[in-house]
């Protein structure tokens, strides 16, 4: 198997999705002949592996790539789309073994997946656990039964959310098994912006972590209370002074109270009155 080439040794670009991935990856080619749909042997950080081409080839100086590249190795052979299908079904034998023997070592770890590379050469599991896990013991165990590389690869929570799937709260397809390739950072201050109760229950997805959706209208939030007091701020309006209690960003509507009284205001009646300050004191 060779090394990885730099991109400048190849002509094009050519981008391929595997199967169950989302994400699409970058490979080189000097062939010309690839086309949409085409099903092609790819060498991988893993190994081997069967691949979709998703879109044109692409010249490679239009490419803006700073890493090196792996080369697409060929165009799948009916014995290689063969051999993919029935690593399918080898995986699953395999997750069975690999679950019977962590149950016997006694490990605190759940497998997900398994996976092998298309020449069968190597079997990836990935599992969770809560702690780190001395597997070394298993590895052997399995290397023995498989004949093959193994590796054990630890997942966090989302990607095992992402490797399982299921439905949202909002009623559809979990994000990261729908459409997300990447998992972006999601922070509380996010909630905050968009005036949510600070719920970390109903706030976090089935992987327990805070839902990815909360990143979606976040620059819109943030952008449209640029300008406006903060909650709880003590403002001066019409001569008197004020608490803002509730900001509603989709009505554009602002409540300010104080012990005698409280308004209800829009967004440009509180901006465009000149007597509103922020208090001194």
């Amino acid at each position: 198997m060779s090394e990885s080439t730099n991109k400048h040794e190849f002509k094009y670009a050519c981008i391929i999705r595997f199967e169950g991935i989302k994400k699409a990856y970058t490979f080189g080619t000097n062939e010309d002949h690839y086309t949409m749909d085409d099903k092609v042997v790819v060498e991988t950080a893993r190994g081997l592996e069967l691949g979709d081409v998703i879109a044109r080839l692409i010249p490679m100086e239009e490419v803006n790539l700073s890493s090196e590249i792996k080369p697409v190795l060929r165009k799948a052979t009916n014995k290689d789309i063969l051999d993919y299908k029935d690593n399918v079904q080898l995986a699953l034998d395999a997750k069975d073994v690999c679950e019977q023997a962590i149950e016997d070592s006694g490990l605190d770890m759940r497998l997900i997946d398994a996976q092998y590379t298309l020449d069968r050469s190597k079997i990836i599991f990935s599992y969770v656990a809560d702690e780190r896990v001395d597997f070394r013991d298993l590895l052997k165990q399995l290397a023995a039964i498989f004949k093959c590389r193994i590796e054990l690869r630890q997942i966090g929570p989302r990607d095992k959310a992402k490797f399982i799937g299921g439905i949202g709260t909002c009623g559809q397809e979990t994000c990261c098994s729908r459409f997300l390739t990447d998992f972006d950072v999601i922070s509380i201050n996010m909630a905050k912006n968009q005036m949510l109760a600070l719920n970390i229950p109903k706030l976090s997805g089935q992987c327990g972590k805070l839902m990815c959706c909360l990143k979606y209208e976040n620059c819109i939030y943030k952008e449209a209370k640029k300008n406006l007091p903060k909650m709880n701020e003590q403002i001066e309006y019409q001569g008197k002074k004020y608490r803002v209690s509730s900001m509603n960003i989709i009505s554009q509507q602002a409540k300010i109270e104080n012990r005698e009284e409280s308004i209800q205001l829009t967004f440009e009646q509180l901006m465009n009155d000149t007597s509103l300050r922020q208090s001194k004191e």
